[in-house]
Order: structure tokens, then sequence, then C-alpha cells
């Protein structure tokens, strides 16, 4: 067997500070389901999310032995995480509905793009393909003829 067949798929993996507000985020935020845990002493320790073909891993800080710790610097510093997804525009209208902020959609690389910060600063985008023209900015009151 080929190397390159071995590879299956990449999955980011999020070191967050509070299990609680991160599974929130992505949960009833983002629409991630849970769809591996596992649970220490009645907590999530760690957990594997997914959403469609999306999917990510988040584990607390909490090392062998009980003991916490937490990184050097701001978490998130310079992580970004793409999901390629259909209809980028109508993630955005959802997550708005949902009490999120994310980004004014804009064109760029042929794409539309829009983005939110997780709990931990962690950067999370999500991009759709799009004939518009480069740096056109979304305007939800507009017909759909910009979408």
């Amino acid at each position: 067997m080929s190397s390159d067949l071995n590879l299956l798929h990449t999955v980011p993996f999020f070191a967050v500070s509070n299990m609680e507000k991160s599974l929130r985020f992505y949960m009833e935020g983002l629409g991630f389901q849970i769809a591996d845990k596992w649970i220490d002493q009645g907590t999530v320790r760690w957990c594997r999310l997914q959403r469609g073909g999306a999917t990510l891993m988040l584990q607390d800080f909490r090392r062998d032995g009980g003991t916490s710790w937490s990184p050097e610097g701001p978490l998130g510093l310079g992580v970004s995480i793409m999901f390629i997804c259909s209809d980028a525009l109508s993630m955005y209208r959802e997550f708005a509905a949902r009490g999120l902020t994310p980004s004014l959609p804009f064109v760029g690389n042929g794409m539309w793009v829009t983005s939110l910060r997780d709990p931990d600063g962690y950067r999370v985008e999500f991009e759709s393909q799009t004939d518009v023209p480069e740096d056109t900015r979304f305007d939800d009151k507009a017909s759909d003829a910009t979408a």
C-alpha cells in the first residue's frame, strides 16, 4: 500500500481552557455534535466533534495525574482552521441567528469567507467558492444577486 493512501484525513486538535464554554460555542453556536468523548470524574476532558464532513477535537489543559497547566502566551495565536462548505453565506446567517458575531462575509481568492474566534482565540473560517468579484463585501439587505 502506498503511504499516500494510508493518510485518511486531518483533524484539528485544540487545547482549551474551559471545556464547557468551548462546547457551548462549537455545539450551540456552530452546530457541531459530539461524535466521541472521554469523561473523567464526570467532566468531558476530550471530545471529537463533527458536523457534516468536518471534524475537530478539543481537550482541556488537564494533564496526567490531575494537575492542570496552561501554555505560555495567548491561545489561538496564528491558528486558523478553514472549513470549506457549499454555502458560506448561509453559515454566516445561521451563526448570526444563533447570537454569534461572525465577520461580514467578503470574497477573497474566489471564495466567500466569514470567520469567528472561539473562546480561546482560535480562528475558525467558513468558505465557499463563488464567481463574485474579489473584495466584494456581503450586504445581507441586498438581493441574492450579489451572493
